[in-house]
């Protein structure tokens, strides 16, 4: 039985993720971490029956408690970093949903695992579709220099662009065998041909209604190639979550990008 610790336990991911492990034999919630909610039932948190997991203020309150084998992180971007030290120099094992780290930190974070012996992956998206659509955008920029990213995602989302769309970018830019043309558009209004991310351009929508989408759009001569993946239920991260949980424990290291536990 692998223990897991839900940190940001009654947010919009904490609560979907409390959610999946009720209904999982070889995966336990025996902790919870969301300083809103401290001393709250995490089931009830989440909108379930009572687990008997009561929802701690901070990961140190938790571990003192009892520490688990596995942290899944879905905080935000201003404290994932620290939240990730924490866990690992516990020698806790980490899964992180959480937005936010750069390349310097998730190299830092790489030298704490393998002083601790503690494993991390770090996913900017669990669902198994959007890992997909990542591994054919990757594929075509070989072929087809010329593309654009286009991201969609609920209004409260913390952080722009998202993090798919960014790693999706650093896929396809590393795949490229020929440099696109040159964009001579001269933008009359700051910011109205998007930003730049690895030489790809990548634009951010941010609305009520949306849950998370991303379209890619590659230009040929005569021809246009879409690639769109949607996400229209927090439900379809939580088979990848659950394979996290069961996979980080026997790979060790941090990993970057769910796609490396599907081999």
């Amino acid at each position: 039985m692998i223990r897991v610790l839900v940190n940001g336990a009654a947010g919009r991911m904490g609560s979907e993720v409390v959610r999946a492990l009720a209904a999982e034999k070889d995966l336990q919630l025996t902790g919870a971490v969301d300083p809103n909610h401290c001393g709250e039932d995490a089931g009830e948190a989440a909108g379930i029956a009572a687990n008997g997991v009561k929802i701690m203020g901070s990961l140190e309150d938790a571990f003192a408690a009892e520490k688990p084998d596995v942290v899944v992180d879905f905080t935000s971007p201003a404290i994932i970093f620290e939240n990730a030290k924490k866990v690992l120099q516990a020698g806790v094992h980490i899964v992180i949903g959480t937005t936010g780290l750069t390349a310097e930190q998730r190299e830092e974070l790489g030298r704490i695992a393998e002083q601790t012996g503690a494993h991390a992956l770090i996913a900017p998206n669990f669902s198994l579709g959007a890992v997909l659509m990542m591994e054919i955008c990757e594929k075509v920029s070989r072929y087809l220099p010329n593309a654009e990213i286009i991201e969609l995602h609920h209004n409260k989302k913390y952080d722009a662009p998202s993090g798919t769309a960014k790693l999706t970018a650093e896929k396809m830019a590393k795949a490229r065998t020929e440099m696109p043309e040159e964009d001579k558009t001269t933008e009359s209004i700051a910011g109205a041909r998007g930003a730049k991310y690895d030489g790809i351009t990548i634009h951010s929508v941010r609305l009520p209604g949306y849950v998370a989408h991303q379209e890619v759009l590659f230009g040929g001569f005569g021809e246009i190639l879409t690639v769109r993946h949607d996400s229209l239920d927090r439900k379809s991260f939580m088979p990848g979550v659950m394979l996290a949980c069961r996979k980080v424990v026997s790979v060790p290291g941090v990993t970057y990008g769910l796609e490396n536990y599907l081999d």
